[in-house]
Order: structure tokens, then sequence, then C-alpha cells
């Protein structure tokens, strides 16, 4: 999986510490503090922020670079400033290792110790009452990113929450505790599917989490993300990517999304720039701002083709349910990679459709402009120069310098074989260690990522 957890930890410490900071300022503290600081680097460079600060960022949080709270402030005033932070603080953390498994392939740990890290986080939350921020969210993107069509990578991310609703029932957690922790990000493409895929979604987990589970109505409840298709964006006449990006963000609105991501048009072919992202942002204020229509929730409601979308593809969703469970489940499908396959042979056939011209896209493929729509070269690629590697290279030096990590990685390691909660562990590690000190030593203990073939 990507490096989740400890992100999250390195998250939610910033948090704190910026919170610290309010307090310090509040009690005039900054003199005393600078020169603990000071001391705890023994004269070597102190990590600081490269660049100028972005307009209307007032720097929240760089009185405390390379250092934490606890480290500065009485044991007391900090554990009180933590327990206040952490069960405010709201945020996402994508942490799903059955897609990244079925699709992204960003696995770094064992699937194993992966499912177990996020069962960590969940069980961290639910005793530290962290109730605002969503542990996982199950994530269909990149399924559909990788190639799936809309049926396959709603069955795929629905099969693979319920996997997770097993899992953390079988480690004894309340299933109205987790339950509103959870929640699921989608893409939407441009097939006439996606214009219900909220709705089927919300029907379906309502009732498993209702009926199977016995959930309550807050847990019963189905937040998700959408993001506009990334893979429909195209390097040819780059300039209509908005116009689809602009329907693919109808279909989520009138699908009454909870939040929307609407991609830039040039991401095709680069870093989007600060044009491109005004005009993605531009699509949903226009949306939400100017047209009437999206100003009444559900308005295609009732319609014979919503209801009757609804309905296929809801029975489509469950009877590919049907042949997830035939075959031993997401956990045995993983075994003989079966969720790739169906991928994969998607991505072949809607591929193998463009290129042949049977399902057309228009300046791509068919109603090509004069010039025949060549792919658009960037003007700029985006990249960091040898300074700024170089710089990242020595603040991690003098952060090794200033703390001794090794008792803490040994901690962490131990903390993982006597099989107590790892993200416990993580939110000390993460004060002082690097993301490259943290998981070399959970390799160690967890287990490296291998394919099965």
């Amino acid at each position: 999986m990507v490096p989740a957890p400890m992100l999250l930890a390195f998250f939610m410490n910033a948090a704190i510490d910026q919170q610290c900071e309010i307090y310090i300022k509040e009690q005039g503290l900054e003199k005393e503090i600078e020169a603990k600081i000071t001391e705890i680097y023994k004269g070597n460079e102190r990590p600081k922020y490269h660049g100028e600060l972005p307009e209307s960022n007032n720097g929240l949080g760089l009185m405390l670079l390379g250092v934490t709270g606890d480290q500065v402030l009485p044991k007391a005033v900090y554990e009180a400033i933590k327990i206040k932070t952490i069960t405010q603080v709201r945020g996402t953390v994508q942490a799903d290792i059955l897609k990244e498994d079925q699709a992204q392939n960003t696995c770094i740990f064992s699937t194993e110790f992966a499912l177990r890290l996020m069962g960590d986080v969940q069980e961290y939350f639910i005793e530290n009452n962290v109730r605002n921020f969503y542990s996982v969210s199950i994530s269909g993107y990149h399924i559909a990113e990788a190639g799936a069509n809309p049926i396959t990578q709603l069955a795929l991310t629905l099969s693979n929450g319920f996997t997770y609703v097993e899992y953390y029932l079988s480690r004894g957690m309340d299933i109205n505790k987790f339950g509103p922790n959870l929640s699921f990000f989608f893409s939407n493409g441009i097939d006439p599917e996606y214009a219900v895929i909220g709705r089927v979604a919300r029907k379906i987990w309502a009732k498993a989490m209702k009926h199977k589970y016995g959930a309550n109505a807050r847990a019963q409840m189905l937040k998700y993300h959408i993001q506009t298709s990334g893979r429909s964006l195209h390097a040819q006449e780059i300039d209509f990517n908005d116009i689809r990006t602009t329907l693919q963000a109808l279909y989520a609105i009138y699908d009454n999304c909870n939040s929307l991501h609407t991609n830039a048009y040039d991401e095709a072919i680069t870093t989007p720039t600060e044009e491109s992202v005004r005009r993605a942002m531009a699509i949903q204020l226009i949306i939400n701002k100017e047209l009437g229509l999206a100003k009444n929730e559900n308005p295609i409601q009732g319609s014979f083709i919503i209801e009757e979308l609804t309905d296929l593809v809801e029975e489509a969703v469950l009877l590919e349910f049907d042949r997830i469970t035939e075959r031993g489940g997401v956990l045995g499908n993983m075994e003989t990679m079966y969720q790739r396959s169906k991928i994969q042979e998607e991505s072949l056939y809607y591929e193998t459709l463009k290129h042949n011209g049977k399902f057309p896209i228009i300046g791509v493929n068919t109603f090509l402009s004069s010039k025949g729509s060549p792919t658009v070269i960037p003007v700029e690629i985006i990249r960091a120069t040898e300074k700024e590697k170089q710089f990242q290279i020595k603040t991690l030096e003098n952060l090794h310098k200033a703390n001794d990590t090794d008792a803490l990685l040994k901690e962490l390691q131990r903390s993982a074989i006597h099989n107590e909660n790892i993200f416990e562990a993580l939110m000390e590690v993460c004060k002082v260690c690097s993301l490259g000190d943290i998981t070399t030593a959970l390799f160690e203990v967890g287990g490296q990522y291998r394919r099965n073939m």
C-alpha cells in the first residue's frame, strides 16, 4: 500500500503542533520556545520552509518545524492540546490496500500487514474519539482509471468495502463506531451508468449495513467523493477535455455526491497550470452558482431512464458479487488475480474500440480538426531542480543529527511483533523519523509486498 498510515501520523502531528503554536503565541512564550529549539539542534541547521509562502497563508505551523510540541511544552499542556485536536481534525486518508493490489500497484507492505495497519488506524480512531476523519477512502477511481467499466468499478469497490467491514468486525470493533469513518471515492466517466453510480452504491450499502450487520442510521449512510475521469482526458484537442469534465461534473452533482474534484484539461499532457486549474474550478462554480436546475436536489430523479438505469446497474453489481463469492471472496479472488484480469480485459476492450473508431471520441478518432488533431506538446514540464533536491537531502541529514531515531524504530518494531496498535506507535515515531526510516523498519517485521503470479 502507499504509506498512508505514516502520512496520516505526520498529518495528525502537524495539526497538533499548529495548535501548540497557537497556544505558545497566546501565552507569549515565543522567546522561551525558540531557545529550547536552538538547544535541541545544538548548532545544526534547523529545517525551514523552502520558497515563498502562498498568498493568504499565515505560516501557521512553521514555528515548530523540525521539533514537536511535546519537546518544548509541559507534558500536561501538550496532552490536553493533542486530545482536543484529534477529536476535531477533519480529513480523509486513502489507505485502501485492496484497490492498490487490484488496480493501482503502489503496494509496499504485504497485503496482510497493510490490512492490519488499516485496522490499527480505525481502532485508534475509535479509542481516541476521532469522529470527523475518514480512516479509509474505499476507492473505485483507480479501478476505473486502470480500465474497468462503471459496473466493475462499482462492484469491486463495494465488495472491497464489505471486506473491510468483515475484517474490522473480526477484530471486535463496533460497526456503529467504525461505519461512519468509512468513505468512498468513485470516478465519473461519460457512460450512462455513471449517472446513477452514487444512488446505486448508497442503495446497496444501506441495505447491507442495515439488514446484514444491524448498523444504525448514521453507519448506513454512504459518503462518497467523485473525481471526473482522468482516463477520459485526451492529449489531442485538449480544450475539449473541459467539455467532457463539465458533463461528468453534472452527473456527479445531479446524483448528489458529497464532494467533487474536476480535472484540469491539460492533465493529459502535464502538471496543471494555474490557468487550467482555475478553469476546472470554474466548471463547479458555474454549475453550482449559475445553473438553475442544479439548485434543486435530485433534478432527474423519477425519470424513466434514471429509474431504469438504477435497477439495471444494481442488478449487474449484485451479479458480480455472486461471481466474486463463487471464487472465494475478495481476498481469494486477489490470490488468483481475478480482479486484475477483469480490469485488464475491459481496458483492452475499450482501447480496441477507441483505436478502431467504433467508440467515437470527438477530436481523437472522429471529427478531427483540419490539422488532424495532433497530440499537444506541453510548453513546460515542471520538475524539482537539483538545488531543491539537495536542500531536502540536507534537511533530512540535520533531522537525523538532532534526534536519536534508533530506539524509536526498535520500539515500533516491538509493537508490531507483539500485536500492539502500530498506529499508536507511529504517532510517536513520525515526530522525528523520516518516511524511509519507518518503511525500512516495518519491512523487517511486516514483510515487503510481492505480487502473486
